[in-house]
């Protein structure tokens, strides 16, 4: 497929991320077969109990080293009212749906220019991972098997062309608050959950401020930032909340241990339950503790984006799969049309200028890293 057709379809899939994402390897290897890839898959069940999978693709000599173009296949849910969310419609040069920008636009282009690329003496690798909008959990599989080892990579993400070289952490915990459920006529028969979360508020202040004393001013905000976004409990007004819980978030600088926050979370809890007597339990169960990726600014990859895109190197505040592609061994960094801006909203889009433009470039890169 030419590049326009080939991203239109791909953003014809439904591949939210509690879908799975077989079709859309489907369509990929398709036509990484036609571009003379040897191609492998690596599949799994979730949780829930949908069929997942990456799909390695490779072309040239089977060692170490060359160039990686890594993209993930997931994105995130889009609102039913939204009856463009799977059109791929063309409106003023843009290209509508689901994932356009994040990161279906990148995955066309990195196909369409493997396509026009002459093989090299190194490797050229496409990777294409599930699961990245819930945790980068295709790409942590790939890094756990210890299979591929690029010298360079380029992480698809859109980032306006511009090369990002640099990103915080991402840590989440879900804390769950129990206490004792009676007539709210009586308080003393009880132990309020939801009282206690707000008694456990200031200490999560008191945290949060901590994170803040340092700084580094690569990234915008310059401090590791945290959030309570999804906090539930109780069963009805005239009941002493029984349980109440909450997600806690936070962003890690680099350099930063990402455990800091947890254990400070945790001595909070801790102090909270104590202070009760006994009538209220806290557990804290951790989501993710990833730490912040960096790649340094005189990298190759990085002074070689910058030539090609015109664009300085930037940070971002949050995650990606660099800090995988850093562990494989790569100088990495991420890159790609689209503006996360548009992204994760109803009307995401992706110019289709910018997309060309990936396509030259990318090129470029394969022309470069596998000579």
């Amino acid at each position: 497929m030419d590049l326009v057709p080939l991203l239109r379809s791909l953003v014809a899939l439904d591949t939210t991320s509690a879908r799975t994402n077989l079709p859309a390897l489907d369509l990929l290897e398709r036509e990484a077969h036609a571009a003379g890839f040897a191609t492998r898959r690596q599949r799994w069940t979730d949780a829930a109990g949908v069929e997942k999978g990456n799909l390695v693709c490779r072309r040239g000599p089977d060692v170490p080293g060359g160039l990686a173009l890594v993209g993930h296949t997931d994105c995130v849910p889009f609102d039913p009212e939204w009856k463009e969310a799977l059109s791929g419609e063309l409106v003023d040069g843009r290209l509508v749906g689901r994932g356009s920008a994040d990161t279906k636009a990148f995955l066309a282009a990195a196909l369409t220019a493997a396509r026009a690329a002459q093989p090299g003496r190194l490797p050229l690798t496409l990777v294409f991972t599930a699961d990245e909008e819930i945790g980068c959990l295709g790409a942590k599989r790939l890094l756990a098997e210890g299979a591929l080892h690029p010298a360079h990579a380029i992480v698809g993400e859109p980032t306006r062309l511009t090369p990002i070289r640099a990103h915080k952490g991402y840590c989440a915990v879900e804390v769950v608050v129990s206490g004792i459920e009676g007539h709210s006529a009586y308080p003393e028969v009880g132990a309020s959950a939801i009282h206690h979360v707000g008694r456990l508020w200031p200490e999560l202040e008191a945290i949060g401020a901590d994170l803040t004393r340092e700084t580094d001013q690569a990234f915008s905000p310059p401090y590791t930032t945290w959030n309570v976004g999804v906090i539930r409990g109780g069963k009805a007004r005239n009941i002493i909340a029984g349980e109440c819980r909450f997600t806690f978030e936070w962003r890690p600088l680099p350099g930063h241990d990402p455990k800091r926050a947890l254990r400070l979370l945790e001595d909070a809890c801790a102090r909270l339950a104590a202070a009760s007597g006994g009538k209220v339990k806290v557990n804290v169960v951790p989501l993710r503790t990833d730490a912040a990726a960096v790649t340094p600014p005189g990298a190759e990859i990085v002074r070689f984006l910058e030539a090609e895109s015109g664009n300085a190197a930037a940070t971002v505040p949050f995650g990606t799969e660099l800090p995988e592609l850093i562990g494989m061994g790569a100088e990495a960094c991420v890159f790609g049309p689209g503006d996360i801006r548009e992204a994760h909203r109803t009307g995401e889009s992706v110019p289709l200028d910018q997309v060309e433009r990936a396509v030259t470039i990318l090129g470029n890169a394969i022309a470069r890293f596998c000579a």
